[in-house]
């Protein structure tokens, strides 16, 4: 967003220097990227009135005039401006002038004339927004002999603002006046125009098809205007200060409202139209030859406005060649609107334009703004073009407008937040002077936002209203008061470092990727749960919030691997987010704890035979950061299918029985759309998981020698083999030390439906060396639960 200045101290005016308002700007989150001049510096160019102007006696091209410049006595200039006649106020160096490139004005002698001094264009004053080299023509109320630096404020300067999506409220000088308005606890003086008078009636039809994407659409016709005026030296200077070349009355006057208003208004040649104005999605595969000359191939997620025959633009981002307004014009459609920001949002990237209705729409405009955009624009037109105005056609759906959000400011909360204590009275001022509707409760306000604040939504976003305009500065620095206390023994919340040194030591790297991720990629891989959608996104492949870091792995994993990685071991830690009724503000934050791993287990290497990575050993450096926090009782592993997983290759983790997380190769569906060239391994659980470590306690070591028997177990297939682990040092009491699964054998030579176990039972006691009937004992009973438990029987 770039303005001039003094357009916006036309609005407000504080008393307090050029410097002291940018940065009181930038202090206030509008920060201020660029300031730069609107003109060179000269010396001695006066206004002056051309008294009398003839044809130089020697030269075709040449005008002997006489110009006033202090009502005293006239200079003789000549000049070959085409434009030079009688009557007209210009800007003139008088001798001894110094002009831009330190050019120097002396008496001169022109083809037998002598000229004291030049008629100056907007180039030779180092003004070189204009084109031509025609002498500057002045208003009738530019007074004689004044200083034209002065009286043309080429002390102004441009001011370009380097604005944040939230903060589309800011893009026009009627949304910046608030804010600097609010700074300065001053009022704001408004542009005084009326509604125009009504002298036609003219009316288009207009057909909203789409009510939720356009909620608000107005039009008016404007016939017999004289698009060949001249636009005021005013509004092409506020036009050319704010970086926008003057082209004709109809194109500037939609400008000037854009940059006044915020409100975009669109100029349409209103003989070209074709019946009536319809409001609707694009046909896919329906072709729109733009104001560019470039013909589109539109998409059907695209909002148009079209008429009975044809498409007339690309709604609220770029207007069509079809009904465009040029030099024959005398007939204008203006039509403005209100559309929602979800429909333009991305639209014009899609194009590959962008344009200052696309930036200001996609972020949100005013939507109670249409109707005096609209009058400021008639109003403009008319004054310089002429014309006769027609009633406005609105069509409003009021249901599918914005809400204003109620919300409740807690003087507690303000306190906590800020660290400080501002008063009642400039909490209620300032927030009055932002223009949001307060009712005082006790401690508490009530707090309903204006219609064109769409970026507060919570109570923290009051609270930071109220600190960035009564000053960060003005809050003071305190040390934080905290209580020491003593260190309690380490039980739970086992450290992430920890977690993260573990992965490191295994060969992990650690990926950060956005909260914000693409909708449809995130479907495939969690398509059960509906994602928080952001209001303002960044583009559209980032329009929602992740519910898992899987989605971001995948795409890191495939970006490493397109660029010839052949070992892929990568980690993230983050915050995951997803709807939750019971939750505040309806969101449920869960730190997560993701990894993956694909392509080779080890590095290249002469002496080791390459080996793809598989299910178990991303299950084996799971377990160890598991074993970090817990004993191997308290986990466990259960087949469980998930989308995102291979249908016989997944597996939820389960902590104390309870599911907080799952394990897997990534399904195939997912692998060939990634495009990966081996089947990636994943895991994804959740933090909290890992923070219930305990207190070891130490045990002495046997000195007395462990047995080993190896028991081989028929079982169904659908038996899990921890399940029968655990009935193994269930029953087997305290000489059983372990038990562990060494081999699993499937084989046609078995029974239909039967696998075979091989278990290792480890035993040993702390007080004698075992005889063989104890460990005989031990190893009958724990046959004889398994097989009543799992029907199992035992293998020769």
């Amino acid at each position: 967003m770039k303005f001039s200045e003094s357009w916006l101290r036309e609005w407000v005016n504080p008393s307090i220097s050029t410097s002291e308002l940018t940065h009181q700007m930038t202090m206030a989150g509008i920060e201020v990227r660029n300031i730069s001049s609107v003109g060179k510096k000269f010396t001695r160019v006066k206004v002056g009135q051309i008294i009398e102007c003839v044809q130089h006696p020697n030269a075709d091209r040449l005008y002997l005039t006489k110009v006033d410049v202090d009502g005293k006595e006239d200079l003789d200039i000549i000049c070959g401006a085409s434009n030079c006649r009688q009557g007209i106020k210009v800007a003139v160096a008088t001798i001894g002038a110094v002009l831009p490139d330190n050019v120097k004005i002396k008496k001169a002698k022109l083809r037998g004339q002598f000229s004291y001094g030049m008629l100056c264009s907007f180039i030779e004053l180092g003004i070189d927004d204009y084109v031509g080299e025609d002498i500057i023509e002045l208003p009738e109320h530019a007074p004689i002999g004044s200083d034209f630096y002065e009286f043309f404020n080429l002390n102004d300067v441009s001011i370009d603002l380097d604005l944040t999506a939230n903060r589309a409220d800011c893009f026009s000088i009627r949304g910046l006046a608030r804010e600097v308005a609010a700074l300065n606890c001053t009022d704001i003086v408004k542009p005084d125009f009326q509604a125009a008078k009504i002298d036609i009636n003219h009316l288009f039809s207009v057909e909203v098809r789409v009510p939720e994407a356009c909620p608000h659409y107005l039009c008016r016709v404007v016939k017999g205007l004289n698009i060949g005026a001249t636009v005021p030296l005013w509004m092409k200077e506020k036009l050319r200060r704010s970086g926008i070349n003057s082209i004709n009355p109809v194109v500037d006057v939609t400008n000037y409202v854009l940059l006044e208003q915020g409100q975009p208004v669109y100029a349409l040649d209103s003989a070209k139209i074709e019946g009536k104005i319809i409001v609707r999605m694009a046909r896919q595969g329906e072709k729109l030859i733009l104001l560019d000359g470039k013909e589109r191939i539109l998409n059907s997620d695209t909002l148009v406005t079209s008429d009975a025959n044809k498409v007339l633009s690309i709604a609220g981002i770029f207007g069509g060649e079809s009904a465009n307004v040029n030099l024959e014009t005398k007939d204008v459609l203006l039509e403005c609107a209100f559309f929602t920001p979800e429909f333009i949002c991305g639209r014009a990237r899609s194009y590959g334009l962008q344009t200052n209705s696309s930036v200001r729409f996609e972020r949100g405009v005013d939507y109670e703004l249409q109707m005096t955009a609209m009058e400021r624009a008639t109003q403009l037109l008319v004054d310089i073009c002429g014309g006769e105005v027609a009633p406005v056609v609105s069509v409003k759906a009021a249901i599918s407008l914005p809400k204003r959000v109620m919300l409740e400011l807690r003087r507690s909360k303000l306190n906590a937040l800020l660290g400080h204590h501002i008063s009642d009275s400039d909490v209620t001022k300032i927030l009055q002077g932002l223009d949001f509707f307060i009712e005082k409760r006790e401690s508490n306000w009530l707090v309903k936002t204006p219609t064109w604040r769409f970026d507060i939504a919570i109570e923290e976003d009051l609270i930071e209203e109220i600190a960035r305009i009564y000053g960060y500065d003005n809050i003071p620095n305190k040390y934080p008061v905290v209580s020491l206390k003593r260190n309690e023994p380490r039980r739970k919340n086992q450290s992430l470092r920890r977690v993260r040194d573990l992965l490191v030591d295994l060969g992990y790297c650690e990926a950060i990727t956005y909260s914000f991720v693409e909708p449809k990629q995130q479907r495939l891989i969690v398509p059960q749960i509906k994602p928080l959608k952001l209001p303002y996104p960044i583009s559209v492949d980032m329009s929602v919030m992740r519910l898992g870091l899987i989605q971001g792995l995948l795409n890191s994993a495939v970006y490493n691997q397109k660029r010839q990685q052949k070992r892929i071991y990568l980690f993230e830690y983050g915050l995951c987010f997803a709807p939750c009724i019971s939750s505040e503000n309806g969101i449920r934050q869960e730190p997560m704890l993701a990894a993956i791993i694909v392509g080779t287990l080890t590095e290249d290497h002469w002496a080791v035979e390459s080996k793809k990575v598989d299910f178990f050993d991303l299950k084996g450096h799971l377990e160890s950061i598991l074993n970090l926090s817990m004993n191997e009782k308290s986990y466990d592993f259960r087949k469980e299918e998930h989308p995102a997983l291979h249908p016989n290759q997944s597996a939820s983790i389960l902590v104390d029985g309870e599911k907080v997380g799952i394990i897997g190769i990534i399904n195939p569906k997912l692998e060939c759309y990634f495009e990966f060239n081996s089947p990636p391994v994943i895991f994804e659980i959740k933090c909290s998981a890992l923070d219930k470590r305990t207190v070891s306690n130490s045990v002495t070591i046997s000195k007395f020698p462990f047995n080993r028997r190896d028991i081989s177990v028929l079982v169904d297939e659908e038996v899990a083999c921890s399940d029968v682990i655990n009935a193994c040092l269930e029953v087997g009491g305290e000489l059983l030390k372990d038990a562990k699964l060494f081999d699993v054998y499937v084989d046609n030579s078995l029974e239909v439906g039967k696998k075979s176990l091989a278990i290792a039972l480890i035993l040993q006691s702390s007080s004698h060396t075992l005889k063989e009937s104890d460990i005989n004992l031990v190893v009958k009973k724990i046959v004889l639960y398994i097989s009543e438990k799992f029907r199992a029987s035992l293998r020769g």
